[in-house]
């Protein structure tokens, strides 16, 4: 848990030269090949929570109060903030950076970060009493919309992150005050998650609609949007009064590469300096080419299967827990992953410190009780749809079909049914009942995730997969309740009942993301998703 009482200078910062007005910018410009860029077709934070969207927006465009260590531990280190400080157990008051610049070439002042919390970009009509209950959520793309009027997912987003967020009061120019409207231990981790970005107010104010702000946002990152074409690439340029330095990049360049084999080509011959989530069984192949090499390893995510228990083969507990016991999860990152990653200890990571709970484990490969838990159920073999994305997830589509051998092993009859997009894999109908999805842990507590993605706002709730009462009733007390001892048994009950007794989604392993690289390129990947290309990291 974050030290309530934490209070970080920020060190400084060296002021890198600029070139001449008539000197030629002679900064390399870079093209990145990716599955995905964004799912949601925006680059708003709120509406894109993803991995693909951490990869992009985070040391790149977006920031926010407190940054996190993205080539070390992730944890919390001065952002656009300088300093904070409790001032109660529902209080912060924090220091903002002076001099930093927006895009548009404003500055950061305490009325942009009063107005990044307020209900015109987050929280609409929202009240600060969301614990405890369930903001719904559509599924589909925002449609543009009059004015900037919210879509419905950003506040049920906005509140799910900041369930009790009462206001942000401007002290000074460049002090700001979050009031909470109950205790919460976490606050500063909430302030360091993606979603708790930055914008300019200004910015914001100035364009015609939510959609055109969505994706074109004003924000204080190195990089700043020049073009976004939806499903096909996103090109950043450098912003050169960023706080941080320089930029050491010219143009960053995202584009959208489905086959791992066409990043592949594309990274041997030189189409792309960069090529993401490569598969563990193609690494050797390219490393074999001593010009290239491949960097990165387990971060801050598990990969899932989740299921829908309103579907009618799912509604018994017991169906959903022989799914648990049928998953040789050892044999999965054995064969597909070449032993690079492991399966953790259920939801949740030795990062939670005094609230990782140590004696737990996933539920075991035990394919005998599998068929009892099916035989007590009275499952008839009655045809069970599990909707896939085409390796949207590394090796998603070779796990995927090891899973349906290794659950029709024990009598589950489980029919893979191939989807185009997040809105058709979570679309409400008779044919919702399995899915892959990961979850990550933002900062170090466990309402950062299994509250954030699994309790009464979390999403699997707001799109109607799950719910459970004892489940909601614990999300509240977590979190709010100051009391050590006592949060570390909720959450010890909570993946009690999310784990074994109504399965909300089993954990099949920690992710792993692997990015592909010419060698003399001197960067270094993150323990997370986030790609970082800030002055510290790069080198040719």
């Amino acid at each position: 848990m974050l030290n309530r009482r934490l209070l970080i200078a920020a060190p400084a910062l060296a002021v890198l030269p600029r070139p001449s007005l008539g000197q030629a910018d002679q900064r390399p410009a870079i093209t990145i090949a990716v599955q995905k860029v964004v799912n949601s077709n925006t680059l708003e934070t709120l509406r894109e929570q993803s991995n693909v969207g951490e990869r992009v927006f985070y040391s790149s465009m977006w920031e926010g109060l407190i940054g996190r260590d993205w080539l070390g531990q992730l944890g919390p280190v001065p952002g656009l903030a300088t300093e904070w400080r409790r001032i109660s157990d529902s209080v912060v008051e924090l220091s903002l950076r002076r001099g930093v610049m927006f895009h548009n070439g404003e500055e950061m002042t305490a009325e942009d970060v009063v107005f990044s919390f307020g209900r015109d970009r987050m929280f609409g009509t929202t009240l600060a009493s969301a614990q405890g209950r369930t903001i719904p959520i559509g599924e589909g793309m925002p449609a543009p919309r009059p004015g900037r009027e919210l879509p419905p997912e950003v506040p049920a987003v906005a509140r799910r992150s900041w369930p009790a967020l009462e206001r942000v009061e401007a002290v000074d120019r460049y002090t700001v005050r979050f009031v909470n409207a109950t205790p919460d231990v976490t606050l500063e981790g909430r302030l360091s998650r993606y979603g708790s970005d930055i914008i300019s107010r200004r910015g914001f104010e100035a364009t015609a609609s939510w959609l055109d702000w969505a994706r074109k946002p004003v924000t204080t990152g190195p990089y700043k949007v020049a073009e976004f074409r939806p499903d096909v690439s996103l090109t950043l340029v450098a912003h050169d009064e960023y706080w941080g330095g320089r930029p050491p990049l010219r143009q960053i360049r995202f584009v959208e590469v489905a086959e791992v084999s066409s990043r592949i080509n594309g990274l041997l011959s030189g189409e792309y300096q960069f090529a993401c989530d490569i598969p563990p069984d193609q690494i050797p192949g390219i490393e074999r080419n001593r010009a290239f090499e491949v960097q990165g390893g387990t971060i801050l995510n598990h990969r899932l299967i989740v299921f829908d228990k309103t579907h009618a083969q799912l509604r018994d507990a017991r169906v959903r827990r022989a799914f648990t016991h049928a998953i040789d999860r050892k044999a999965i990152v054995d064969s597909l992953w070449a032993g690079r990653t492991e399966v953790p200890r259920g939801l949740q990571w030795p990062y939670y410190d005094q609230m990782f709970i140590s004696d737990w484990e996933v539920p075991r490969f035990d394919q005998a009780e599998a068929r009892r838990l099916l035989r007590e159920a009275n499952y008839r073999g009655e045809a069970i749809p599990y909707r896939l994305l085409n390796n949207y997830y590394t090796n998603q589509n070779a796990t995927a079909q090891v899973l349906v051998e290794m659950w029709r092993q024990v009598g589950l009859n489980v029919q893979i049914e191939m989807r185009e997009n997040w809105s058709q894999i979570l679309e409400r109908s008779p044919t919702r009942a399995v899915r892959d999805w990961s979850n990550s842990a933002p900062f170090n507590d466990p309402v950062s995730s299994i509250i954030n993605q699994h309790g009464p706002n979390g999403q699997q709730q707001q799109v109607g997969e799950w719910s459970n009462d004892e489940m909601n009733r614990l999300s509240v007390e977590l979190e709010t309740s100051t009391d050590r001892a006592r949060r570390r048994a909720i959450f010890a009950r909570m993946l009690v009942i999310t784990e074994r007794e109504d399965p909300a989604y089993t954990v099949l392993h920690q992710n792993a993301t692997f990015t592909a690289k010419r060698r003399d390129i001197r960067w270094k990947a993150s323990p997370a998703f986030a790609m970082d290309f800030r002055a510290t990291n790069w080198g040719a």
